[in-house]
C-alpha cells in the first residue's frame, strides 16, 4: 500500500472521492524526519493496513492539509494518532471546528519540519489558497490541486470531454481552468511559481492523477505557464 518514492519519503494511492459528481482519485505522502517522526500530507481514508503500514515506518507527529478541499480524512487520523499535531490550510479551521489545529499554514514552513521540508502560498484566488512543499533531501514537490494530471483511460462520457475541457487530463494536465479564471492577482501567484521552480524540484507528486518522477521543473513550468 506505501510504496517508497525514496529515502525517507512514502506514497500511498486511496480510493476516489466524488467531487460534482466526477471520481477523483486521492495520494497521500509521508515523510520520516530525521528524528523519526513522520510527516504526512494530505491524508487519505486511513484502514488497518494503511495503518500498520504507517506504524512500521515511525510515528505520525505532523498531519497537514494542503488546502481546504483537502481534510476529509483528518479526523480519523488525528484519532489513530492522538499525539499528532494537525495543521490547517488557510480557510479550514472556519469549516472544521471540531478539530483541533497547531496552526495555519503560510510561506513559512514551521520550526519541525523547516531544515528538511520547505513550503510556499500560492496566492492570489478568491477562491482558494494551496500551500505547496518540497522535500529537500529527494528534490520532491508535494503538488495537491494546482496541478491535475488524470489519466484518459479512467474518464468516460461527459466526465472525460468536462475534464479535457478543463485542462486537467494526460502528460499536460494543469490547474483547472475554473480555479485559473478566480486568481485575480497573479503578480501574487507568480512569486509563489517564482519559488516553487526555483527549488528546481527533480519529481512531483501530486494528489490527483498521474504524478511525475523526473523532469520535474520542467513539467511545472508547463503547467503554470498560464500565470504569465
Amino acid at each position: 500500500m506505501l510504496a517508497e518514492v525514496d529515502r525517507d519519503i512514502w506514497i500511498a494511492d486511496g480510493s476516489s472521492v466524488s467531487f460534482f459528481g466526477v471520481p477523483y482519485p486521492t495520494r497521500m505522502t509521508v515523510v520520516r524526519l530525521s528524528d523519526g517522526d513522520l510527516w504526512v500530507w494530505s491524508p487519505i481514508r486511513l484502514d488497518e493496513g494503511l495503518k500498520a503500514a504507517v506504524n512500521e515506518l515511525g510515528s505520525v507527529r505532523y498531519l497537514v492539509s494542503p488546502n481546504k478541499l483537502h481534510h476529509l480524512f483528518l479526523r480519523e487520523w488525528a484519532h489513530a494518532w492522538s499525539t499528532a499535531k494537525l495543521y490547517a490550510s488557510p480557510g479550514l479551521a472556519k469549516r472544521r471546528h471540531d478539530l483541533r489545529f497547531a496552526g495555519e499554514l503560510g510561506d513559512e514552513p514551521d520550526p519541525a519540519w523547516a531544515e528538511e521540508i520547505d513550503q510556499v502560498l500560492f496566492h492570489g484566488s478568491v477562491f482558494m489558497d494551496e500551500v505547496v512543499f518540497f522535500h529537500r533531501a529527494s528534490r520532491t514537490a508535494l503538488v495537491t490541486d494546482l496541478v491535475q494530471r488524470f489519466d484518459p483511460a479512467t474518464l468516460h462520457g461527459w466526465r472525460r470531454i468536462v475534464m479535457t475541457l478543463g485542462g486537467v487530463v494526460g502528460p499536460n494536465g494543469s490547474t483547472p481552468r475554473d480555479w485559473r479564471l478566480s486568481f485575480w492577482n497573479r503578480s501574487r501567484a507568480r512569486t509563489a511559481r517564482h519559488d516553487l521552480l526555483a527549488w528546481n524540484p527533480r519529481r512531483v507528486i501530486i494528489a490527483h492523477g498521474e504524478w511525475i518522477p523526473d523532469g520535474g521543473r520542467e513539467a511545472l513550468e508547463r503547467a503554470l505557464a498560464w500565470m504569465g
